[in-house]
């Protein structure tokens, strides 16, 4: 799955080292969006230990790392919707987490990084999460929907695939999912000095890339650890559609930076748009 990455991480991160030479000051905080499967995260590590080896201080933090554990996304499902119970979607994270991670990366204030556990499916709570001390040069905030936009309420009245057009026939979940999107991760997207965005070729490659990616992963983890099989990753992917089409539709007018993969992951253009547009 990884064997195209470099080349990706490479362009961003030559990207990334000019917007901090001209920064005004430090940190930059970067996004970097991308579908399931699209690489970003390892692009990230990538881009972390470079910049590492060039003795620039770098932190990372995944989306990912928000999500709301499960007691608290089965609260939701009962309060909210019963589609809440599946962490990823706007509405599953916890966003204020997020916004004081990051305040304090920018004010150079001392924070811990936090890492959840998916096989758990619980945030990780140890002695081993990344601590920042003082002030970094780059921040990399790493997310398939950071970034993303709320849409309009005349949009959502349509569903985009059998999840949304059987299990949320009143359209209850996607308008909270796009209520938070419109509040709350707005908020937490406001921190970001630029944004990155890996666009892959069409949704339809994204189940592809997701089950590759399952698939490595069952390599590394002992068989049942919370592993999906094909049709689960199939209906789990519906979860994103929404939000995935339109970030492939729009992102790129506004993003900073847009590289767009083909197939295999391999760069087939590098769109950047002019500070200032």
């Amino acid at each position: 799955m990884t064997s195209k990455t470099p080349e990706a991480a490479g362009a961003i991160a030559e990207f990334l080292k000019q917007r901090m030479e001209r920064a005004a000051a430090r940190p930059l905080i970067a996004g970097l969006a991308g579908a399931q499967g699209s690489g970003k995260t390892t692009i990230a590590a990538a881009i972390e230990k470079r910049f590492k080896n060039e003795g620039l201080a770098v932190a990372r933090l995944s989306l990912d790392d928000l999500y709301l554990g499960r007691s608290e996304r089965l609260r939701l499902a009962k309060e909210i919707h019963p589609l809440f119970a599946t962490r990823g979607p706007p509405g599953t994270h916890d966003v204020e987490l997020g916004v004081s991670v990051l305040a304090a990366l920018k004010t150079g204030n001392p924070v811990l990084i936090p890492r959840f556990d998916k096989a758990a499916d619980a945030r990780r709570v140890s002695d081993d999460e990344p601590r920042i001390e003082g002030r970094t040069d780059l921040v990399i905030f790493e997310g398939w929907c950071v970034g993303a936009r709320a849409q309009s309420d005349d949009a959502l009245i349509e569903p985009v695939n059998v999840l949304e057009r059987v299990f949320d026939e009143n359209g209850q979940w996607r308008r909270y999912a796009n209520n938070q999107l419109k509040t709350h991760y707005a908020r937490l997207f406001a921190f970001l000095d630029c944004l990155v965005f890996i666009a892959a070729p069409s949704f339809g490659v994204v189940k592809k890339w997701r089950t590759e990616q399952e698939h490595e992963l069952a390599h590394r983890r002992t068989a049942g650890a919370g592993l999906m099989q094909d049709d689960e990753i199939a209906w789990f992917i519906q979860h994103y559609e929404r939000i995935t089409r339109r970030m492939l539709a729009e992102t790129p007018s506004f993003a900073d930076m847009t590289v767009r993969l083909s197939q295999e992951r391999g760069v087939i253009d590098v769109i950047r748009k002019q500070e200032g547009d």
